[in-house]
């Protein structure tokens, strides 16, 4: 059972907006012990399966450093190869903050969000989804400013959170000696409306019933609320 907190409760969260003075937009994102930096960078460029048209993209890369964890890691990079969780979770980002942009107000331009995980102690993924919106987020605003916009392409936020059943108790934002042993996890991507973007669940043990997915859907509902709070204090919108 939890001591540090109450089971609907978040982690201490803290997104800190000025730790990069070089991109259009940053975040370093604190869930508890996990910290992710999100940059996201603009390039008046497209990639090639939009050239001819007038529509934006947005993109993700995601890595984590080599002692993020308890042991090293060897960098992917050296190992000339992504694993197939890396791309499983960059893939993700980009799906979830191209949820809530418009592609056409954007213009032939992409926005890359890099999420870099320096720490890991679970909720490494919706960390980077909760973070990237914000340096996303700040990046427009840069582009407004600038006059290089004429409308805003981001109609919603968007925001992640994991829940899981330990020991039959429903939790909300899950460490990782609680994702360790649960017996059944789930991360929700949702916009600050109760959207859902995307939901990733799964059964360690036994099936899940619907009456326990909803109770962690609630809290899911809970969490995003509580950050979205957080994501709008932290860009200035």
């Amino acid at each position: 059972m939890r001591t540090d907190r109450q089971a609907d409760a978040l982690r201490p969260v803290s997104i800190d907006t000025t730790f990069n003075r070089y991109a259009e937009g940053s975040a370093l994102i604190s869930f508890g012990h996990t910290r992710v930096l999100c940059t996201a960078s603009v390039e008046e460029k497209q990639p090639p399966f939009l050239r001819g048209t007038e529509k934006g993209w947005v993109t993700a890369e995601y890595g984590m450093l080599p002692r993020a964890t308890h042991t090293r890691g060897g960098r992917e990079a050296a190992r000339g190869k992504q694993g197939g969780r890396t791309v499983e979770i960059q893939r993700l980002i980009g799906r979830s903050l191209r949820a809530v942009v418009d592609l056409d107000i954007l213009g032939p331009r992409s926005i890359s969000l890099d999420c870099d995980v320096l720490q890991a102690d679970g909720g490494t993924r919706t960390a980077a989804i909760t973070g990237s919106w914000v340096a996303l987020r700040i990046a427009v605003n840069k582009l407004l400013g600038d006059e290089l916009l004429e409308s805003d392409p981001i109609h919603s936020q968007v925001a992640a959170v994991s829940c899981g059943f330990v020991q039959g108790t429903a939790l909300l934002d899950l460490q990782y000696s609680e994702d360790s042993q649960a017996d059944m996890d789930a991360n929700f991507i949702m916009t600050q409306d109760g959207g859902v973007v995307e939901v990733q669940a799964t059964a360690e043990d036994k099936p899940l019933h619907w009456e326990q997915f909803m109770q962690l859907k609630h809290l899911a509902d809970q969490g995003i609320a509580d950050l979205a709070a957080l994501q709008i204090k932290a860009s200035g919108n």
